[in-house]
């Protein structure tokens, strides 16, 4: 099968089998920031953003990604390393194994919500597995993350 995508703001088109799933060609294209922790979408490792949207790569069949756009934690390095300072700034970041789809996910949330609440927040990040933390840390950093790119505006 042949595949058309725009990965990290470069078009890309490669052929693929027709079973794979979206993680397997990413990490083929040395996205190595997705990664395959549960394989039945409950740890958020392998999310990324399709058309923006913050999905589960590895249940995300490659097909349903043709003439998207997909963003890794690759293509997004300059708001990682701003939102990675506010994390490592709460004690936040452990083993980082996890980082990436959590981070993925916080991107996503600042685009979407304006001023979320702390109901919203973990809700919105409830399918992000850490092993290492308590996540109050996370939410603090979230936090004050939020309150700086509100100050941007």
């Amino acid at each position: 099968m042949r595949i058309k995508m725009n990965l990290n703001g470069k078009p890309l088109e490669s052929d693929a089998s027709a079973d794979m799933v979206l993680l397997d060609f990413l990490r083929e294209h040395e996205c190595y920031s997705v990664k395959r922790g549960c394989e039945t979408s409950n740890c958020g490792l392998c999310t990324v953003l399709v058309d923006d949207k913050p999905i589960l790569s590895c249940s995300y069949p490659l097909a349903r990604a043709n003439g998207k756009s997909v963003t890794t934690l690759e293509g997004l390095q300059d708001e990682a390393k701003e939102f990675g300072g506010f994390m490592a700034d709460e004690g936040a970041e452990q083993c980082g194994f996890c980082s990436p789809g959590f981070i993925m996910n916080v991107l996503a949330m600042v685009n979407e919500f304006e001023n979320p609440t702390d109901s919203e927040i973990l809700n919105f990040l409830s399918g992000n597995m850490c092993r290492c933390t308590g996540y109050e840390g996370q939410l603090r950093a979230i936090k004050k993350y939020l309150a700086f790119k509100g100050a941007e505006k």
